[in-house]
């Protein structure tokens, strides 16, 4: 009997990489001033096919897309942040989603590419992350009215997004009211795994003090997007002793990149993953200052730990 543990294949997931490793795009003032160009290029050097969207690619599709794919490069997916749970917000993050999806539409019109974006989200109502709060004791604690209001708005747009050929990926954040193991498991509870799929950031749910490998196999067919990224468990319990705000937790260095840090079951997770027949975007992440931490280095770093892992 075989005993060889199951490898994800290299036709059914494709590599990408977000450009927060070479500037931060929640918090804008963390960059060195690497420009679009040198980003993408540092991407496709270090051996990957796609990326997320990040504020200093070009807006304009054709110019993107050229850009890219000059590259050998593609989205890999844009993100909406939810405002489901606050007032006078629900119209204008349905139209955000809308305006991403037509985005999209233009990036891979008359493609036969199977390596598709996915729409990835997280509701940012109520969040702390963006604030200078103490992160941990102020994150957000739904009431049972806006978890009705959180799940009527994601339907919504996951069928907006169904209905476009898109897969609507909800993202578990540090700093929102979908942090903790109970509110993720009330998320996957209380809607159709039909229209809401669930991205796996590994390091988010860590530093949430969630165990990303319970995750992975309690929901592991429900998974059809990874972030995978690292955490440093001393900058984790910094950020709690100190209350540091998610924007000094990343510049102290809360985050790398995989094998790099205190989570030691990526390859358990990518073999869950692998027996669930995952296919999709697997996407390098590491929100770090680029002043500390090169980005071309840390890139092929994850690249090598990836090939090492999987075997491609």
């Amino acid at each position: 009997m075989s005993t060889q543990t199951p490898r994800l294949s290299p036709e059914k997931v494709w590599l990408g990489i977000t450009p927060t490793l070479w500037w931060n795009d929640d918090f804008i003032n963390i960059d060195i001033g690497i420009p679009f160009e040198q980003c993408i290029s540092e991407m496709a050097l270090a051996g990957y096919v796609g990326c997320s969207i990040g504020h200093k690619y070009p807006t304009d599709p054709k110019v993107l897309k050229a850009a890219l794919e000059l590259r050998g490069l593609r989205v890999s997916e844009p993100w909406v942040s939810t405002y489901f749970t606050i007032e006078a917000m629900k119209e204008q993050t349905i139209e955000k989603v809308r305006q991403q999806l037509a985005f999209l539409e233009e990036m891979e019109h008359g493609s036969t590419d199977p390596r598709r974006a996915d729409l990835v989200v997280a509701e940012f109502g109520h969040a702390v992350n963006p604030l200078p709060f103490a992160l941990f004791p102020n994150c957000p604690t739904l009431t049972d009215e806006q978890w009705g209001r959180l799940v009527d708005g994601l339907h919504q747009i996951g069928r907006i997004a169904r209905e476009e050929g898109r897969r609507l990926c909800y993202h578990p954040h540090l700093g929102t009211g979908v942090m903790i193991a109970s509110a993720v498991d009330r998320l996957m509870e209380r809607t159709d795994p039909d229209l809401i799929h669930l991205l796996l950031d590994t390091a988010h749910l860590a530093a949430a003090g969630v165990d990303p490998l319970a995750v992975t196999k309690k929901y592991a067919r429900r998974i059809k997007h990874i972030h995978l990224k690292d955490i440093r468990a001393d900058v984790v319990h910094r950020v709690h002793n100190e209350g540091l705000s998610f924007e000094a937790a990343i510049e102290a260095g809360i985050f790398t990149v995989p094998g790099d840090g205190s989570i030691k079951t990526f390859p358990q997770i990518l073999a869950t993953l692998a027996e669930a027949d995952f296919a999709g975007w697997l996407v390098i992440e590491a929100e770090q200052d680029p002043a500390k931490a090169n980005p071309l280095r840390y890139a092929k770093m994850a690249r090598a730990y990836l090939r090492e892992t999987l075997g491609w």
